[in-house]
């Protein structure tokens, strides 16, 4: 019969490892978060309620944006072993330039509302990481800005188009002059979405300061004192213009055409990608137009309530408009994963939003940096167990969609 004793500690300590101390709380949030959904609960945890609820939400009943994820979470993979995975590239070239993964930060406005580190956190970490970055019409930091801030990134800049073309014209000048290389045109938004979640919480840029939430502000100190103690939130590229949240639904034009895209060629000289694209005839028409590239998108399921999954609809676009025009995706992607499966279903690469907007709220810019760590070693870590060294050798036959219900 054995004995019992208790073990030395001279046997223990080689098998026991204590996690360091760390004091900054930011760090130590950060080091926690494994995924982006863990991010998402940071962000959740650290932002007042209406400013987590405009990042996060979607139009009506939400259901774009949730059967999107459905659609990637119930997607399977299909690995081809035995292959050798010891090195890997993810990098590919997307409008012609450098990628380091096959990623966009895609353009998002009011950042700055999130965090008040705003756009040019978003924009130094897609420069430090080798991704190209997209800043809004509606951002929060202006063109020139930013461009001082990121002289060797890759900037893109989104476009809306207003009932005063002149406007427009006005943006796409300074882009050019400031060295934007591509013009993202939006053309899913004649008019802004129904999205219930900030008519409740009574979002507006200022935050209206309801009862409700200034209760919500308590708990949120440390928000409101960035917030109030750092420069004022506007629409920093239209300061120049009579210009607030509520006008901006009565700013957009609802009678903008495919004819208009001459237009926009006439004034734009660089690479146009037209972004809002959810059937396959109007990405014919589009390239037919004289757009570059496109993006499968339905606005992360901020327009239109039960509009098609970008995920869905990708393979027959890509079919349609055959290997000559550069297609991108948006709307769901929440993992590395999902980035891959995109890419072996026909995207050349994809724009996140969300994904960036959560670390942003975490952490400021090491979130933003958190998230890029997250993705980048999804992507790796799933190229390799699906027997895929490089962006290029995925495939359709590494991807099988499940039936929608």
């Amino acid at each position: 019969m054995s004995t019992r004793q208790l073990p030395r500690w001279s046997q223990l300590r080689e098998s026991i490892r204590f996690r360091p101390l760390t004091l900054d709380p930011v760090a130590r949030r950060l080091e926690r978060a494994l995924t982006v959904t863990d991010l998402r609960e940071v962000a959740r945890r650290t932002s007042p309620r209406s400013v987590f609820d405009y990042t996060d939400g979607a139009a009506g009943t939400e259901s774009t944006l949730h059967r999107a994820r459905d659609t990637f979470a119930s997607l399977e993979l299909r690995p081809s072993v035995l292959r050798d995975v010891s090195e890997l590239d993810t990098s590919t070239t997307v409008l012609g330039g450098p990628a380091a993964l096959p990623l966009v930060f895609g353009p998002t406005g009011f950042t700055r509302l999130m965090h008040h580190e705003g756009e040019l956190a978003v924009a130094r970490v897609a420069e430090r990481q080798g991704v190209p970055y997209c800043l809004a019409t509606l951002g929060t930091t202006s063109i020139e800005r930013v461009a001082d801030a990121v002289p060797s990134g890759r900037r893109w800049f989104q476009l809306y188009v207003w009932r005063d073309r002149s406007r427009a014209e006005e943006l796409m000048r300074r882009a050019e002059a400031s060295g934007y290389e591509a013009l993202v045109l939006t053309v899913d938004v004649p008019v802004v979405g129904a999205r219930h979640r900030d008519v409740r919480n009574g979002f507006t840029i200022p935050p209206t300061l309801t009862g409700r939430t200034m209760l919500n502000a308590a708990r949120h100190p440390g928000w409101w004192v960035n917030l109030l103690t750092t420069e004022p939130l506007t629409f920093a590229s239209l300061s120049s213009w009579d210009t607030d949240a509520q006008a901006i639904d009565e700013l957009l034009d609802p009678s903008m055409t495919i004819d208009d895209l001459e237009w926009i060629r006439a004034h734009w000289h660089g690479p146009l990608v037209v972004k809002g694209i959810q059937t396959v005839e109007d990405a014919r028409r589009v390239v037919a137009a004289g757009a570059d590239a496109i993006v499968v998108s339905s606005h992360g399921g901020r327009q239109l309530d039960q509009a098609p999954v970008p995920l869905r609809l990708l393979p027959d676009v890509r079919d349609a408009l055959g290997g000559g025009t550069e297609v991108l995706l948006d709307t769901g992607v929440m993992s590395g994963t999902d980035v891959v499966a995109a890419l072996a279903l026909g995207a050349d690469a994809v724009l996140v939003g969300r994904a960036y907007l959560y670390g942003l709220m975490a952490g400021g810019q090491r979130g933003v940096e958190r998230m890029m760590t997250i993705l980048t070693a999804e992507t790796r870590r799933t190229m390799a167990l699906l027997g895929v060294r490089t962006v290029a050798e995925l495939g359709p036959q590494h991807v099988r969609l499940a039936p929608e219900r």
